[in-house]
């Protein structure tokens, strides 16, 4: 799920009771009418906009079904980046090479990053999605899950009602709320949206020009440098200190190059700033150097794996060979990695959710005791880790 900016002055103003969650959902609608009236919206369109709203179980079960974020970089990359979509990528980098050559100049993003995201989110815009969107909206901000996340979203979808661009009972997407052919939330579409077609519209869902504007706007806004690398394949030296990897470390590339680290293809970017080595599933397994902008898909999506993912497949999109998987150590599976988390717990380590995910947390408490066991701090739990714990 993607990472919101909670900037708008209306939904800033709608948090105060965002702590109101669960309980009956009818009286949970109520309040939310009452916090839009307390921001001065008049009660024909409240009644409009809440009136046929409804609880979505289908949403919750999606919501904790998402057991797809436990395969590993190799695996899930694998699934989603399909001879299909490779082809129709290029189908569409020539389609629409004009609305990529205007995103580029205006908001500096390059044709494969978002390519990359219009195939994974929605598959150039065939499946995006048939739910109800303000049901999967109130939906999940009622349920106590993440409240903060949603509850901001239903006013930003309110202020898109009022202005006309928004059918509360005919808008459908995701079923996280997202909408149209690369999976924008109401408030990203507020604070984002752009005609890119020149018809003074903003229609995501069926002009590509548009969507691909407005994801371009979205990804600038959140801090994309233009002209800039996000992620590149590397050769790693078999000496190099692995507890010096990771994305919460970080070093000016010359300091890469000192320690042997060389591009797979071509040559490292020396005047890209500080970046990271990631090694996705091991010190054995394919290594990227992560620059600056690859924190921005952070915000799009929280997961390393998807991140990883639609971060590489971007540069094979720009022309960069398909990454060298090598040989990496042997993983844990989800009821391995949960039986490993549960024992980091023990150890007194911060590992988020028990949820059988690599996440950035368990990440971290692994490479702590990798380094504490005299084994590789690679942060790739394997048996062998498991075993010792």
């Amino acid at each position: 799920m993607r990472r919101l900016l909670l900037t708008l002055a209306v939904t800033c103003s709608a948090t105060t009771t965002s702590a109101n969650c669960g309980g009956k959902f009818d009286p949970f609608v109520s309040v939310l009418k009452q916090d839009a009236r307390n921001l001065g919206y008049k009660e024909t369109l409240l009644n409009n906009f809440f009136d046929q709203v409804s609880q979505d179980q289908k949403v919750l079960k999606a919501d904790r079904n998402q057991g797809v974020f436990q395969k590993d970089f190799i695996a899930f990359s694998n699934a989603l980046i399909s001879q299909n979509r490779l082809t129709h990528a290029a189908r569409n980098a020539a389609k629409y090479a004009l609305a990529f050559q205007k995103v580029e100049q205006k908001f500096g993003i390059p044709p494969g990053v978002l390519l990359a995201f219009w195939a994974f989110e929605t598959d150039f815009g065939a499946n995006q999605g048939n739910f109800n969107t303000l049901n999967s909206l109130v939906t999940l901000a009622h349920d106590c899950r993440r409240p903060d996340l949603f509850r901001p979203q239903i006013f930003a979808a309110l202020e898109l009602f009022k202005r006309g661009e928004f059918d509360p009972v005919l808008t459908q997407g995701a079923w996280a709320g997202e909408i149209g052919m690369i999976q924008m939330l109401p408030e990203d579409i507020l604070e984002s949206g752009t005609d890119g077609d020149g018809d003074r519209q903003v229609d995501l869902q069926n002009s590509a020009p548009d969507a691909l504007m407005s994801g371009g706007h979205m990804l600038n806004r959140l801090g994309w440098q233009a002209n800039a690398p996000w992620l590149q394949e590397i050769e790693l030296p078999a000496n190099l200190d692995w507890s010096m990897t990771g994305l919460d470390k970080a070093y000016p590339v010359a300091r890469w190059k000192s320690f042997g680290i060389t591009a797979r293809n071509g040559a490292l970017h020396d005047t890209a700033g500080e970046a990271s080595v990631l090694l996705p599933v091991g010190h054995k397994g394919p290594a990227f150097l992560a620059y600056p902008n690859f924190s921005v898909y952070f915000e799009w999506n929280q997961s390393l794996t998807y991140v990883t993912t639609a971060a590489y497949f971007a540069t094979l999109l720009t022309g960069e060979p398909v990454y060298d998987a090598r040989i990496p150590d042997q993983g844990l599976d989800g009821t391995q990695m949960k039986d490993l988390q549960r024992k980091l717990v023990g150890r007194g380590h911060d590992v988020g959710k028990v949820d059988g995910i690599l996440g950035s947390k368990t990440r971290a408490a692994v490479q702590a005791e990798q380094s504490r066991l005299g084994l590789p701090s690679d942060a790739w739990p394997t048996p062998e880790l498991l075993n010792r714990i």
